[in-house]
């Protein structure tokens, strides 16, 4: 990772070093991993919730919805205020909150509780993304983003198996209540090394200012709605997963607690660990003269294909086989998740990726809601995940649309202010 954020002429950053782009990228991966750990707690604590608190699968399902209700609602206008006053602070009031409605939800006893907790938290996590995109712009060189990307996905694809591992084996040993408390209040604890960054921005001339897109131009652009619905239908199954795995290792698959512990944690491990490796790859090949289009867009067509048979695999194989069909899925999401991400860096630059990367996650986190809302309704209504496996494997499939045809070249907008020829 190449360079380090030019310097804004104020008092207040000439006084400290700016922070370098490589802990800049370190810390907000940080970030995106407790973000997943937080908001994961819901589905490892599930089949304990489920007996103490007699929640149907209905009422499980809405529940892992209401987080992206609050999530989606507020991811453009936090966009919006990442342009406006900063990605920096915007990012740490967003982890504040999001940990202390973790916390609370440990003290939650009843299903209006933890409904109105999961709203909060997504709210607080709505946060991330558009902010970790706006820095990532504006500190890392474009030939460096698949890189830069492969760590942050790495940090928010390991939330998961670290969360998974640590909140089953603390819920198996101490109850949930405890682990969501413990969770939550050393999420506070990434507040005290971001205090210390210093994000330094170019210095806005008026012609820079004129030269930032509107959000009209943004919507405008076949791109923004291409990669969307990628990331919909990419998101689709990943929320599917991460939102149910838990709860189908144990109540269909016949798993205990803790072994659906490790299992799953290996999963996401899997997951993260190809992230890292694919950004490191896609850096290394885009450096080597070859296109960024070609090679993103063979990713993201492996990634839906692969995940089509995955479903299959999970839903109808024996229980080793469906294991395997499970690692092979998180892998090809896994090398996938850095383009997610990468591809609007790219398309909108450093003055426009917060806003973009706002509405972007808006449409690709509508699959957070749905997939595991819908779940619930089809295994109450079937008494089984047939249809929830097929239909994940279908939205997959859609996905190759937004990425093949809808998609233009992958490769920076020139903005032109408003009203120019």
């Amino acid at each position: 990772m190449n360079g380090t954020p030019q310097p804004e002429r104020t008092d207040s950053t000439l006084a400290r070093r700016p922070t370098s782009a490589t802990r800049l990228v370190l810390l907000v991966s940080a970030a995106v991993f407790i973000n997943y750990i937080d908001r994961g707690n819901l589905a490892t604590a599930a089949p304990i919730m489920q007996d103490e608190l007699h929640l149907s699968a209905t009422e499980l399902g809405v529940l892992f919805t209401a987080f992206y209700y609050g999530y989606v609602l507020a991811m453009a206008p936090v966009g919006w205020l990442a342009e406006r006053f900063g990605a920096q602070l915007v990012l740490a009031i967003g982890v504040a909150v999001w940990s202390i409605a973790t916390i609370l939800t440990g003290l939650a006893a009843s299903f209006a509780g933890l409904l109105a907790l999961r709203l909060v938290l997504g709210i607080g996590e709505s946060a991330a993304f558009p902010c970790a995109s706006k820095l990532l712009a504006n500190a890392v060189d474009v030939k460096h983003l698949g890189v830069a990307n492969g760590v942050m996905s790495f940090g928010y694809l390991l939330g998961p198996a670290v969360g998974t591992l640590a909140g089953g084996l603390l819920m198996a040993s101490f109850g949930w209540r405890p682990a969501f408390l413990v969770l939550g209040v050393l999420s506070l604890t990434w507040l005290w090394p971001w205090r210390s960054v210093v994000i330094e921005h170019p210095v806005r001339t008026s012609s820079a200012i004129d030269a930032s897109p509107t959000l009209p131009q943004i919507l405008r652009q076949r791109a923004l709605w291409g990669a969307a619905l990628g990331l919909f239908t990419a998101n689709y199954a990943f929320y599917f997963i991460l939102a149910w795995l838990p709860f189908y290792l144990v109540k269909v698959r016949g798993f205990s607690a803790g072994s659906m512990a490790w299992l799953a944690s290996w999963a996401y491990l899997l997951n993260a660990l190809s992230a890292l490796l694919s950004g490191w790859a896609t850096d290394r090949w885009i450096r080597a003269g070859h296109g960024a289009n070609g090679i993103y867009k063979g990713i993201m067509v492996l990634n839906h294909a692969g995940a089509i048979v995955c479903m299959a695999g999970v839903l109808l194989l024996p229980r080793t086989g469906s294991l395997l069909a499970l690692f092979a899925y998180e892998i090809l999401a896994g090398v996938a998740s850095p383009g997610l991400f990468a591809i609007p860096q790219i398309f909108a630059g450093p003055r426009a990726a917060g806003r973009w990367v706002g509405v972007h996650n808006t449409i690709g986190g509508i699959a957070g809601f749905v997939a595991p809302m819908v779940t619930g309704i089809l295994v109450d209504r079937t008494g089984n995940f047939a249809l929830a496996f097929i239909l994940a494997g279908a939205v997959s499939a859609f996905g190759l649309l937004g990425w093949l045809v809808m998609l233009p070249r992958i490769a920076p907008i020139e903005w032109r202010p408003v009203g120019a020829p």
